[in-house]
């Protein structure tokens, strides 16, 4: 069985990301998707106010409701699914888990902005394809609805 990470943002580019392995168009083989979202950790400051338990439950909450519809889709299509949430810098965490679970794969979501816009602001995928430990596969939605 391949392990195949696919990384959500919560958007309509991860489900279109999630609609492309469900349709099976490239994974044919029996596959188990890790579903991934990752929040960004809260400062160290924000920690000495907040119980860590309150912290971490904040987390677990945002990564379950941001991976929900992606697990949706793809159940909806018979793929063996599980998620997991990750808490910290995206693209470290996203590449870290992939090595973890030797991913055959990782798949994203691709919002297509360009590259001279993802040098300002930067580009998880952009990141994850520099430092994969296998192939990154991105997926660019035919359109996204308004």
């Amino acid at each position: 069985m391949q392990n195949i990470v696919l990384a959500t943002d919560g958007s309509t580019y991860s489900d279109a990301a999630a609609q492309f392995v469900a349709g099976r168009k490239l994974l044919r083989e029996d596959v188990c998707v890790h579903v991934v979202h990752c929040v960004p950790d809260v400062s160290g400051e924000v920690k000495s106010y907040i119980d860590k338990e309150v912290i971490e439950a904040w987390h677990a909450e945002d990564n379950a409701r941001l991976m929900q519809s992606v697990i949706d889709i793809l159940q909806a299509s018979g793929v063996r699914t599980v998620r997991h949430g990750l808490v910290g810098y995206a693209p470290e965490r996203i590449v870290a888990y992939a090595q973890s679970v030797n991913a055959n794969a990782i798949i994203m979501g691709t919002h297509g902005r360009g590259a001279f816009l993802d040098a300002i602001v930067g580009s998880v995928a952009s990141r994850v394809i520099a430092h994969a430990p296998c192939p990154v596969v991105l997926v660019k939605p035919k359109a996204i609805p308004v």
